[in-house]
């Protein structure tokens, strides 16, 4: 994506551009939100939520955490689709508000015994953002990126779904929250089909000219795409059938067949580029780990959902944000020991999760550290990433690498 323009902001400079406070408050929530869990589950701490406590784990890593880093990355990009003047200053406070008082309300919603305000409170933000986005599109005229205005609505209704739970109305807590993940993981088949060869293409062309390029989109990356929402569809309506397993292990394939069509080997040198690719490759196991799941007992699903949201979510979510936050506030795209070291910790929390079924009596032990790693990259990313989302673009774009 080209850096977008933006108009003169005489304000804090945190709210200069979307994507500032979301990815900030996203990755704190997130360093935050994971204790909380880990020590519920232990029985060390209770959480005041009115959710089931592993609802409410699912509920805040999917709608919490995931839709602001998808808040950020749409505010960041829908300048560049539409020719339009970014979300900034008062509306993007407000934005941001509406976030934080829904992550608020439902934590305490057990607190102040009302389910219904926490559940007006929690999906007031998404509605405004959905009301945001298909403004820009349509004033823009940006028909290409429709999906991107339906993914926001399948986000609201799963979350929706949570609640209604909730409220006593229903039990599609489980289903709403598989809906939100299903969503999240599609916007990554989309969107990483998109940055992924782009980002690449021009690593190589510039640092290694003669290599070969990414291949360009054809038919194999279509059918890679459908097979996932096939694979995501059976996943949410009928998870334990065997036409859902048949259809996650063929998307696993066709992302696996795509990755390697990016030639992401080429790349290797440069962290903020493999990193895409590490990401993606985790979307590729975790379906195929899922339909393995349905035929070994052996393998339990949580292992396979953890490749797909520590894994594939966690490094993608984190591989945008961090190239983002560099790129848009006018520093060098190349990562830095912190920026390598986030990396580096958030797939250790993967693999350590993903570990932890198969530890026996050090199951909580895995957990644990698993838990600390994936705090530590959030962390991380908050304390060397502050700095420059929080002060004024940088003229130049000469800055030494975080």
């Amino acid at each position: 994506m080209p850096i977008p323009r933006y108009r003169p902001h005489n304000g804090a400079a945190l709210f200069s551009a979307g994507f500032r406070p979301f990815f900030l408050c996203a990755a704190a929530w997130s360093a935050l939100a994971i204790p909380l869990w880990l020590m519920t589950y232990a029985g060390a701490a209770t959480v005041p939520t009115a959710l089931a406590p592993a609802v409410w784990h699912v509920h805040e890593m999917i709608f919490g955490y995931g839709a602001a880093t998808v808040a950020g990355f749409m505010l960041t990009a829908i300048p560049n689709w539409t020719g339009r003047m970014p979300l900034q200053g008062g509306p993007l406070v407000l934005l941001v508000a509406l976030w934080f008082l829904g992550r608020l309300a439902v934590l305490v919603s057990a607190r102040i015994d009302d389910a219904q305000f926490a559940a007006i409170c929690d999906l007031a933000f998404p509605l405004v953002f959905i009301a945001v986005v298909a403004r820009e599109i349509a004033v823009g005229r940006n028909w290409r990126n429709l999906p991107m205005l339906a993914a926001l609505a399948l986000l609201f209704a799963g979350n929706a779904l949570v609640h209604a739970e909730a409220l006593g109305w229903s039990t599609t807590a489980a289903l709403g929250n598989r809906l939100g993940m299903a969503t999240l993981l599609m916007l990554i088949s989309l969107v990483g089909g998109r940055i992924v060869p782009s980002f690449t293409r021009n690593w190589l062309v510039k640092y290694e000219p003669g290599a070969t390029t990414p291949a360009s989109f054809n038919a194999i990356d279509r059918l890679a795409l459908a097979l996932t929402a096939l694979a995501l569809v059976m996943w949410i309506a009928a998870p334990d059938t065997t036409f859902a397993a048949t259809a996650e292990f063929a998307a696993g394939l066709a992302l696996a067949v795509r990755l390697v069509r990016w030639r992401g080997g080429g790349a290797w040198r440069e962290p903020l580029v493999l990193v895409l690719h590490v990401g993606y490759g985790w979307l590729a196991l975790g379906f195929t780990l899922l339909a393995l799941s349905r035929v070994a007992p052996s393998l339990p699903p949580t292992a396979a959902l953890h490749a797909l949201t520590a894994g594939a979510i966690g490094t993608m979510t984190l591989a945008v944000m961090t190239r983002a936050s560099l790129g848009h506030t006018g520093r060098a795209l190349t990562a830095g020991s912190g920026t390598i070291a986030i990396y580096v910790l958030v797939n250790l929390s993967a693999l350590l999760r993903l570990m932890a079924p198969f530890g026996g009596s050090q199951y909580l032990l895995l957990l644990s550290l698993a838990g600390t790693a994936w705090v530590a990259a959030f962390g991380l990313f908050v304390l060397i990433y502050t700095p420059a989302l929080t002060q004024p673009r940088v003229a130049g774009g000469v800055v030494r690498p975080a």
